[in-house]
């Protein structure tokens, strides 16, 4: 049976939705992803332009908070963001773990230059790739 992934952060708008994507277009076959945030922020458009960008589609994907995710039970939780991880709900039977990525809203606040906000967004894609492709490291630890 798959495990249950779940990405945890503030507003599941950026970060979260990018991971879950990630999750899905790499590591389908072996997990069921999931992402949600603390608060709903809605989806981030610059996050979906930066992932369409390697093909991964998440502009379907829905802004959630973990009461919104059903029956399901969590078996990892990774919370993105140190806000989240400070106010991870519980999740019976779920290991929490903390991966933190930066924000990249929260980075180009004062920006103006569209590459140069792009920028920020693609350089936190590739690093959330980079874990994503490289999650069984962490969840053979939590078997």
């Amino acid at each position: 049976m798959k495990k249950n992934i779940l990405f945890l952060c503030t507003g599941n708008s950026c970060r979260s939705q990018m991971a879950e994507g990630w999750g899905k277009f790499l590591k389908s076959e072996k997990f069921n992803f999931f992402s949600a945030g603390t608060k709903k922020h809605g989806l981030n458009p610059y996050a979906i332009k930066v992932m369409n960008e390697v093909g991964v589609d998440i502009s379907t994907h829905e802004s959630n908070t973990p009461d919104e995710l059903g029956d399901n039970k969590m078996d990892i939780v990774f919370t993105v963001c140190s806000d989240a991880h400070e106010s991870c709900p519980i999740f019976p039977g779920g290991k929490i773990l903390h991966v933190g990525f930066d924000d990249p809203p929260r980075l180009t606040k004062q920006m103006n230059d569209e590459e140069e906000i792009l920028a920020v967004y693609r350089r936190v894609r590739d690093e959330i790739r980079t874990f994503v492709s490289e999650i069984e490291v962490f969840t053979e630890k939590e078997s």
